[in-house]
């Protein structure tokens, strides 16, 4: 009975290992798909001025739950060395917050948001000037 339990509770464990294992895998899958991109962006696009503001990209979402329709949003600048800004409107029914967090090499000197982070990583891989934020859900 003793080495049952201990059989069922070691497959149960190497089975979570394994789950976890994979999970962790399809993630640093996606992150070097990320820099793959990035890569392939700087490269193929020729280096013109790294200094020049060329990627946009504008997340909106519902920052508080007294607003729907996305109406805050969060604007990531950034040029081809990764440095920025990321400009944030948050938006309630009397008044409105603007916030503007440098960027330097695709990460925030300070910590930024969950939107603004969305907003930064579309802007480094080119996904367009205008997203919506997951945890929104579609339009």
């Amino acid at each position: 009975m003793l080495v049952t339990t201990w059989v069922i509770v070691g497959v149960v464990a190497g089975v979570s290992g394994v789950f976890l294992g994979y999970l962790s895998l399809r993630q640093a899958r996606a992150a070097v798909e990320d820099c793959q991109r990035m890569l392939a962006r700087q490269t193929g696009e020729g280096m013109g001025d790294l200094k020049a503001i060329r990627d946009v990209a504008v997340c909106r979402y519902d920052a508080l739950s007294e607003m729907t329709g996305r109406l805050s949003f969060s604007v990531a600048m950034i040029n081809g060395l990764g440095d920025g800004i990321v400009l944030t409107s948050i938006n309630g029914r009397s008044e409105t917050r603007t916030y503007v967090r440098p960027v330097v090499g695709g990460k925030g000197r300070e910590p930024l948001s969950p939107e603004e982070e969305e907003a930064v990583r579309a802007a480094r891989l080119g996904l367009g000037p205008m997203i919506l934020s997951r945890a929104s859900g579609p339009l």
